[in-house]
């Protein structure tokens, strides 16, 4: 093994939460504080992103001036950002082999970040049958050929998914030229607000089928159309000459796997409580690799949140007692996933059933900590949100606490659950 370069705070990841990590860490003092990122430009997602919503209300911005602002922000603090190097594997607890430029290298740290992100299922991964053509993307893949590389996408596309990514992948498809045919999801409605929805389906002219299924890719050479089956048992080839397999996230979690960290079942993650410590002390993890996926201003304000907690456990902090927290069905996960009565950073879900105003439950052995009524309808593939407020109520000595959701379908029906 080569010679250990040692630092105090290693980052794997330089997309918003890596970068804000390090740059409250650099600020607050700590004097080597790198971060690694296999990208040849740091950044993370945004950087291809060309559509606003980035920013602040007052101070809108586009993903690559927030990802340029992002990595100003860490490199004027202090922190080192080196881009074009892989992490491979653990040499040690907090020692990483890793491989870039300069050859390969083993970095031991005082602490380890990992904000290694997530990606999108590809369409071998979702075993859809059919032909091998050219046309077939992911939404990081289109919008890094449109707006990183100018490169041309064909003239005809379908989009399969109807949540907030698939409508920023319809506005690539717009953006580089080309039509979109249709935008296609399994559920039953479309997973963004309505004021969206009704935009791309009334004025840019954009057909949603729900409840439909590609069940096949055709076309030799080049894609030429995708068949779909709705829910009916009918199906249809629509003809295009590209498709943009959207959502479907999965964390990039190799990194976590190679080192035993313990996953949580839900997310697929690296299990954490709320100062987003992970299973093995001294490792941290934060960003889209806990919950993929969450939106760039939430991976910055848990970046934010896990400095303070690096920061303690450089100073020597005991680390407390946590108890796991589990979701219940219809929840599909909840993050952060274990808790103590200190934490308090917001947690995330994710539901797999429409429900109306549901009613957020949260129980330690049969005691009731938190009921909290949603004031909107909670849907697959967005966001859920529920406060930390109760977490001072948890027995660290107790049992699991469980979250639960109880409510009505849109048909008025109760949930069975």
């Amino acid at each position: 093994m080569s010679a250990v370069r040692a630092v105090d705070v290693l980052v794997v990841g330089a997309g918003p939460a890596g970068l804000a990590v390090a740059a409250r860490l650099a600020a607050a003092g700590v004097p080597r504080v790198e971060v690694l990122d296999r990208e040849q430009q740091a950044g993370g997602v945004p950087r291809h992103c060309a559509h606003g919503g980035y920013g602040t209300w007052p101070h809108p911005l586009t993903g690559p001036a927030y990802a340029r602002l992002l990595v100003t922000a860490a490199q004027r603090t202090g922190g080192a950002v080196r881009t074009g190097v892989t992490a491979l594997d653990w040499a040690g607890p907090l020692t990483l082999e890793t491989v870039g430029p300069r050859g390969p290298e083993t970095i031991g740290a005082r602490a380890v970040v990992l904000a290694t992100g997530a990606r999108e299922r590809p369409r071998s991964a979702r075993l859809v049958p059919g032909t091998r053509p050219a046309g077939v993307y992911t939404t990081g893949e289109l919008q890094q050929a449109v707006h990183l590389y100018g490169q041309r996408i064909g003239e005809r596309a379908v989009v399969v998914g109807a949540e907030g990514v698939s409508y920023a992948a319809a506005a690539t498809v717009r953006a580089a030229g080309a039509m979109v045919v249709a935008m296609v999801t399994d559920l039953p409605r479309p997973q963004v607000p309505p004021a969206r929805a009704a935009n791309a389906r009334l004025r840019q002219g954009i057909p949603l089928l729900t409840d439909t299924t590609v069940t096949e890719l055709l076309g030799h050479g080049r894609l030429s159309g995708v068949q779909v089956r709705h829910r009916d048992g009918r199906t249809v080839v629509l003809p295009c000459d590209t498709v943009v397999f959207t959502g479907d996230f999965v964390p990039d979690h190799e990194l976590a796997r190679r080192g035993g960290l313990t996953l949580d079942a839900g997310t697929r993650g690296p299990a954490v409580d709320g100062s987003l410590h992970t299973s093995r002390p001294g490792v941290f993890a934060v960003g889209s690799v806990l919950h993929p996926v969450e939106n760039a201003a939430t991976a910055v304000r848990e970046g934010a949140h896990v400095a303070g907690a690096v920061l303690e456990s450089l100073a020597g902090a005991e680390r407390p007692d946590s108890v796991p927290l589990l979701a219940d069905p219809p929840l599909r996960w909840i993050a952060p996933n274990r808790v103590t009565p200190a934490d308090r950073l917001p947690y995330v879900l994710r539901t797999t059933a429409v429900s109306a105003r549901p009613l957020l439950h949260v129980t330690q052995d049969g005691r009731t900590l938190h009921r909290e009524r949603l004031r909107t309808t909670a849907v697959p593939n967005r966001t859920v949100t529920l406060t930390a407020r109760w977490t001072h109520q948890v027995d660290p000595k107790g049992g699991p606490v469980r979250v639960g959701l109880t409510g009505f379908f849109e048909d008025g029906e109760p949930a069975p659950w």
